[in-house]
């Protein structure tokens, strides 16, 4: 029975760690994660924003059923195309997943890029509110002037948070400002200091030298569009991917629908593809490095997952 599973020490009073598997895009953070999973009696919670798209499969390399070694999958395939997804939202069902996993005595390993997704559901994080007239209103103006002019704007009022933007992240940009006019404080205030919500956490990382993960990079979005991106991207234009506020901005499928619409040719759309993953990929190795509570493995090391493993047997037992 489920509730008869004990943790990595083999005692059924032991806590029930919380385990998350980070790093950048392409690391090998899904082996890693299945790896664990298999060694802790644990579970899978999908930390990448975009996997919980119904349909968003090939392009955010989500792990077909047939490969997840019989090992339960959460947060996968919740919303469809057309539907917003806010961090908020999303830390809410992660928690409620995770509590449920320890409650039967299963760890959970978050794996996912989504730095701020991870962050949100280990850290004590909390979210300012929302104004659906002042989201509504810096959305209309950043479909007219364009996110770099909201932007600069911005940093004129939180320097920090700009910093930490990247100006083509009109998404971000408007939750930033939106925090700034509806309670009068910094939005880089909202970051707290790293602290865990629940005891015992442990990150583990996946550490790649950066040549070899372009490599990697360009191999994958080669992958993608052998196994048929583009046809993922036109079909789900057709459930109303272009009209989702978030969904649409999903690395590959942004690149593929400006294709689509004629705006580029295939190849500058996979070329654009592949830088614009190096450059996530570069964000997050900044965001993750800056986390001094995460241990490191080498993504080549056959040994990673016994020394991960052996991580987590650590801060069990003292």
């Amino acid at each position: 029975m489920p509730n008869d599973r004990v943790g990595p020490t083999g005692s059924p009073t032991a806590p029930v760690p919380v385990v998350a598997v980070v790093g950048a895009t392409a690391a090998g953070k899904t082996e890693l994660s299945l790896d664990l999973a298999e060694a802790l009696a644990g579970e899978i919670v999908n930390t990448d924003a975009m996997q919980v798209y119904r349909g968003m499969d090939i392009g955010t390399a989500k792990l077909p059923a047939g490969e997840r070694r019989g090992i339960p999958h959460h947060l996968l395939d919740l919303l469809d195309v057309s539907e917003p997804a806010t961090v908020a939202q999303f830390q809410a069902l992660a928690r409620g997943v995770v509590a449920d996993c320890r409650d039967r005595r299963a760890v959970p390993v978050l794996v996912g890029g989504s730095a701020l997704y991870t962050r949100a559901v280990l850290d004590r994080f909390e979210f300012p509110g929302t104004d659906p007239a002042v989201r509504a209103r810096l959305e209309a103006e950043l479909d007219v002037v364009g996110s770099g002019e909201l932007h600069r704007r911005l940093a004129g009022v939180d320097p920090e948070a700009a910093a930490r933007i990247v100006p083509a992240n009109g998404r971000r940009v408007v939750r930033a400002l939106e925090v700034v006019e509806i309670t009068g404080a910094p939005f880089s205030a909202t970051l707290p200091d790293p602290t865990y919500v629940l005891e015992p956490t442990v990150q583990v990382g996946v550490r790649i030298p950066r040549p070899v993960l372009d490599e990697r990079i360009e191999l994958r979005v080669r992958r993608m569009w052998d196994e048929g991106l583009v046809e993922e991207v036109r079909r789900l234009a057709g459930a109303g991917l272009r009209e989702g506020r978030t969904a649409h901005r999903a690395l590959g499928y942004q690149q593929v629908l400006a294709f689509l619409d004629g705006e580029c040719s295939e190849q500058e759309a996979f070329e654009r593809t592949v830088f614009g993953t190096r450059r996530f990929a570069r964000r997050q190795e900044s965001w993750f490095h800056k986390d001094q509570r995460i241990t490191w493995v080498d993504w080549d090391d056959p040994d990673r997952a016994r020394v991960a493993t052996a991580v987590v047997e650590a801060t069990l037992t003292g």
